[in-house]
C-alpha cells in the first residue's frame, strides 16, 4: 500500500481474486517425460444454468413462441398432408393400370390357348376380377384427390388466413396478446433485475473495503487519519449494501404481487391457442376416418360382389362336361364322314360341302383354333422401376418438423481429450473428434454443441479447441 493510502493495482488484483475465489483448473499438457495416454481433466463442478428446462420455466420472458409457432405447424402439417394423399392417388392408380395392362394381355394369352371349357371360363374370370378391382383402385384414387385433398384443403383456407406482410393472422393475434400479458410483468422483472445487480455490487464494494481497512491496520506506514478514512469507506459501503438491499427486497416483493395476475392473462391467451389446436386436432381426425373409409375396399359392397362372382365362375367348372364334349368334338365321339359310294358328277358340278363338326357360334374349338408352332410369352418380370414420388409435389413440402435448431450455424471445434458423458444431456467424444460448438461457454465452464450424427448436449469447454 502507497504512503497515500490507495491500494495498489497489483493488491486490488489479488484482493479481487481472494473475494471470487479459488479460479477453475486447467487440465495439464502431457510432457515427454509423462506416461503415454490423453491427461483426463476434472469435470467441471456444478450445472450449466438451465442446463435441463432451459426454455421451460415459467418466469422467462417470450417463452410464448412455440405455442405460436404452432399456427405455422398446423398449416405446414396440411400441405404435408395433401402430399401424403397425393403420393398414395398415385400409387393406386399405377396399381390399376398395372391391373388392367396385366389383365388384357393374359386374357389375349388364355384364348389362344388350348384350355377350353368350363375351366376356361373360370380361368378368364380372374381376368375379369383384375379389370373390375383395377376400377374400384381408379375410384379410390378419384375420392383421395378429388374428396380428401380437397376437403384439407378447404378447411386451411378456413383455419389459416395470411397476411400481406407474410404470416398468418391467427400467430400474430396470439403473439400479441401473450406480449400485451406479459408487459407489466416483464417491467417488474427487468427492474428487479437491475436492483438484484445493484445490490451485488454494494455487497462486492463493502467487502472490498473491509479489505482494505483491515490491510491499513496492520501496516505501520497508514496514518490514523488515512485509517479513519477507511473506516468511514466501510461505513458509508455498508449503508449503501442496506439500500440495496431494501431497494432489491422491495422490487422483488412487487414483482411477486403481479405474479398471478400475470399467470392468468398468459393462460387466457394460452387456452384461446389451444381452442384452435382442438378444431384441427378434431377435423385431422375426421378426415382421416374419411380416407380410410376410401381405402378400406372391404367395406366396398362391389369390392364383396367381384370375389362372389368369381368364386360362382370357378365352382362352375365341371370336368365331366368339359371332357364330354372334348370327346364329341375332337374324340370318338365326333361326327365322321364314313366313305360311302358316290355316282359321277356331272362335269363342271360344284364340290360336294364337307359334313366334318361345325362348332356352334360361342363355342369355339380351342385345339382346333390353336397354333402349336406359335410361342407365347408367359414370363412374367417384377424389374419394372417403381415411380418415384416426392412430398413436395402439389403442395407437400416434405417431412419439415425436424428441429429448427438441427440446421442452425456454430463454430468447429476439437476435441483435446477422451470425454463420456455422465448426464443424459452431455456428450461422449474421444480426443481428435470433430464437433459444432452452438453456444459459448457459461459461468460453469460448460458449452453447448453438436456431434456430427446429429446428437446434441454439454461438454467441458476445456476439453476442446477451435478448428
Amino acid at each position: 500500500m502507497s504512503d497515500k493510502g490507495t491500494v495498489s493495482p497489483k493488491e486490488k488484483e489479488a484482493t479481487e481474486k481472494r473475494g471470487r475465489g479459488r479460479p477453475r483448473k486447467q487440465p495439464q499438457v502431457k510432457t515427454s517425460d509423462e506416461p503415454s495416454g490423453s491427461p483426463t481433466p476434472k469435470r467441471p463442478r456444478g450445472r450449466p444454468k438451465g442446463s435441463k428446462n432451459k426454455t421451460t420455466g415459467k418466469g422467462k420472458v417470450g417463452n410464448y413462441k412455440r405455442a405460436v409457432k404452432r399456427f405455422d405447424d398446423g398449416h405446414r402439417l396440411c400441405n404435408d398432408l395433401m402430399g401424403c394423399l397425393q403420393e398414395r392417388a398415385k400409387i393406386e392408380k399405377s396399381y390399376g393400370d398395372q391391373l388392367t395392362a396385366w389383365s388384357k394381355r393374359w386374357r389375349q394369352l388364355i384364348e389362344k390357348g388350348p384350355q377350353y371349357g368350363s375351366v376356361e371360363r373360370a380361368w378368364l374370370a380372374v381376368m375379369t376380377e383384375a379389370e373390375k378391382v383395377s376400377e374400384l383402385h381408379q375410384e379410390v384414387k378419384n375420392n383421395l384427390v378429388n374428396d380428401d385433398v380437397e376437403k384439407v384443403k378447404n378447411w386451411q383456407k378456413e383455419a389459416y388466413h395470411k397476411q400481406m406482410i407474410g404470416g398468418f393472422k391467427e400467430a400474430k393475434e396470439a403473439e400479441e396478446g401473450f406480449k400485451k400479458a406479459q408487459k407489466p410483468w416483464a417491467k417488474k422483472l427487468k427492474e428487479m433485475e437491475a436492483a438484484k445487480k445493484g445490490y451485488h455490487m454494494a455487497c462486492k464494494e463493502e467487502k472490498l473495503a473491509a479489505a482494505r481497512e483491515a490491510n491499513g491496520k496492520t501496516e505501520a506506514s497508514v496514518t490514523p487519519d488515512q485509517q479513519k478514512k477507511l473506516h468511514e469507506k466501510v461505513d458509508k459501503c455498508k449503508q449503501d449494501t442496506q439500500k440495496a438491499k431494501e431497494k432489491y427486497e422491495k422490487s422483488l416483493e412487487e414483482l411477486n404481487k403481479c405474479t398471478p395476475q400475470y399467470m392468468e392473462s398468459m393462460e387466457q391467451v394460452f387456452d384461446q391457442c389451444q381452442q384452435h389446436e382442438v378444431k384441427r386436432l378434431t377435423f385431422l381426425k375426421e378426415a382421416l376416418l374419411d380416407i380410410k373409409r376410401h381405402l378400406n375396399l372391404t367395406e366396398n359392397p362391389s369390392y364383396a360382389t367381384i370375389y362372389r362372382e368369381l368364386e360362382r365362375t370357378i365352382l362352375a367348372a365341371n370336368t365331366q362336361e368339359d371332357l364330354k364334349w372334348f370327346s364329341n368334338n375332337h374324340g370318338p365321339g365326333m361326327h365322321m364322314n364314313w366313305p360311302a359310294f358316290e355316282k359321277k358328277k356331272p362335269d363342271g358340278a360344284p364340290p360336294t360341302p364337307s359334313t366334318d363338326h361345325v362348332a356352334p357360334p360361342g363355342d369355339r374349338s380351342s385345339v382346333s383354333s390353336y397354333d402349336k408352332n406359335q410361342a407365347y410369352s408367359t414370363e412374367w418380370s417384377d424389374d419394372e422401376q417403381p415411380t418415384t414420388y416426392s412430398g413436395n409435389e402439389n403442395g407437400g413440402n416434405g417431412n419439415s418438423f425436424e428441429d429448427d435448431s438441427s440446421t442452425g450455424k456454430g463454430v468447429r471445434v476439437r476435441a483435446l481429450y477422451d470425454y463420456e458423458g455422465q448426464e443424459q444431456d452431455e456428450l461422449t467424444f474421444k480426443a481428435g473428434d470433430e464437433l459444432t460448438k452452438t453456444e459459448d461457454e457459461d459461468e460453469q465452464g460448460w458449452c453447448r454443441g453438436r456431434l456430427d450424427n446429429g446428437r446434441e448436449g454439454l461438454y467441458p469447454a476445456n476439453y476442446v479447441e477451435p478448428i
